[in-house]
């Protein structure tokens, strides 16, 4: 992308690996950091004193952080047409969002960042089991400082707390806040409902609609579309709900061991949470937007995941179970039945390693989720 603009921005959760990938990427570049207090008052208060001091090619780090330079940077790169000028990284979409919209539209290549995926993981000769990977998450640093997740999710919820949502939202009783973030938790692979959301935590459902969007914006959790053509039948119009990093979600859960993992009634939804993430990065990590939905009808007919190419749609059904068995692909078999072509491929992905081979429908692994859509 720097080849081809002459702005990057990267943004994506804190902690993901921005700031190491682009320092990786582009180890010729200064790097300037504008968590730095005294670097952010500069930049904030004498744009054009700061942008001159730190001569391109540079890395700007948490650019939201000082958004008045975005329209400093516009000028610099209108007059000079040189590519890669300006790498900037950001933890939160929505701030990032209005003002790359208002100062860089048609000037910035956006990439999005999500934690580690399960083939990063496999190339480092880390061989965790699943209940292993649903407790640890993916976050860099569990497994670059060997840190113990329950502790490093704790730390970084009430980091995330304190910093971010604090700064979004008037949060006048931060044990609501946890409430919800708990709610949302239990609620993974659930159709995202905002008023039962709002009497179990005691607010209004326009409140807890503010706190999802500003999730989500944080790159916290993960709406997922339904599926909205048309096929005559009675489709349901509210997403789903992810997590971005099914090990918050343990956390949240209250999940501290691979034992208690192991037995817990929603591990299936956090097996499902894995698999639709993992497929989340696979299209990212290409610079590529998801294009993922689910299908659920009125008569209960309902595909866990929809791939959209085109016109035309891959099927995935997850399972969480070692063992595959016919069932797996009932649902699927029901909606391909609707619309032949338009449903032209069908997966399951779960937890065993045998990959059967189907005539018409592909069994992979969890372990190579990625692979579904690699020739896609």
């Amino acid at each position: 992308m720097a080849q081809q603009y002459r702005v990057v921005t990267l943004t994506g959760p804190r902690q993901a690996g921005k700031t190491t990938l682009a320092r990786m990427a582009f180890p010729d570049y200064k790097y300037v950091s504008l968590e730095d207090p005294d670097l952010r008052g500069l930049a904030i208060q004498d744009p054009r004193a700061f942008l001159q001091y730190h001569q391109r090619p540079v890395i700007f780090d948490e650019i939201q952080r000082a958004p008045s330079l975005l329209s400093y940077i516009q000028t610099i790169v209108d007059e000079d047409p040189q590519k890669g000028q300006f790498i900037l990284t950001g933890s939160h979409q929505l701030e990032l969002n209005q003002a790359i919209t208002q100062s860089l539209a048609g000037r910035t290549a956006l990439l999005t960042l999500y934690p580690l995926t399960i083939t990063e993981i496999k190339e480092e000769k880390i061989d965790d089991d699943h209940d292993t990977m649903l407790l640890k998450g993916f976050y860099p640093a569990i497994y670059d400082q060997k840190l113990e997740p329950t502790r490093y999710y704790r730390n970084y919820f009430q980091t995330y707390v304190e910093r971010d949502v604090r700064q979004m939202i008037q949060l006048k009783d931060l044990s609501l806040f946890e409430t919800f973030m708990k709610l949302c938790a239990g609620r993974i692979g659930q159709l995202l409902n905002a008023q039962s959301l709002a009497n179990e935590v005691g607010v209004s459902s326009h409140t807890i609609k503010n706190w999802l969007s500003i999730l989500e914006a944080s790159f916290v959790i993960y709406r997922l579309a339904p599926f909205y053509e048309n096929l005559g039948k009675r489709l349901v119009k509210s997403p789903k709900l992810y997590f971005t990093d099914v090990g918050l979600a343990a956390y949240l859960l209250g999940i501290e061991t691979v034992q208690q993992m192991k037995r817990d009634p929603l591990r299936g939804q956090l097996f499902e949470n894995l698999v639709v993430i993992e497929l989340v990065k696979a299209r990212l990590n290409k610079g590529l937007d998801p294009h993922l939905y689910f299908y659920r009808d009125s008569n209960q007919v309902e595909v866990d995941i929809l791939f959209q190419q085109a016109r035309q749609y891959m099927l995935i059904e997850v399972k969480s179970a070692e063992t595959f068995h016919p069932s797996f692909v009932k649902n699927i078999e029901r909606l391909r039945k609707l619309d032949p072509e338009k449903f032209y491929h069908a997966v399951v992905v779960y937890g065993g390693d045998l990959e059967p081979v189907l005539d018409d429908v592909t069994v992979v692994n969890v372990g190579n989720t990625a692979k579904i859509l690699e020739s896609n």
